[in-house]
């Protein structure tokens, strides 16, 4: 496996899930006081969406799936938004 695939997986499964998983933990926190809002229920389901794709992205690259490519403009897209989200911090 080249650099950039195992670069692209380390920061989806060892920074990128973990946040989500926990963000998702709260938002359901929030639903189960009821006291949710239909901008945190939109946001689960946004959220849950995302999940899925990281974990899409996973299967790609341990299937094959993806070229070098493909692989580093993904990796350069989420490096892009934990830079957007450090910075709302």
């Amino acid at each position: 496996m080249t650099q950039i695939k195992k670069d692209l997986l380390e920061v989806v499964e060892n920074m990128m899930i973990p946040e989500v998983e926990a963000y998702l933990e709260d938002l359901h926190t929030i639903i189960e006081k009821k006291e949710q809002t239909e901008e945190n229920m939109e946001e689960v389901r946004d959220m849950e969406s995302f999940l899925v794709e990281l974990q899409n992205i996973i299967y790609a690259v341990n299937e094959g799936k993806i070229d070098d490519e493909q692989a580093k403009e993904i990796y350069e897209k989420i490096q892009g938004l934990i830079k957007e989200s450090h910075s709302h911090e």
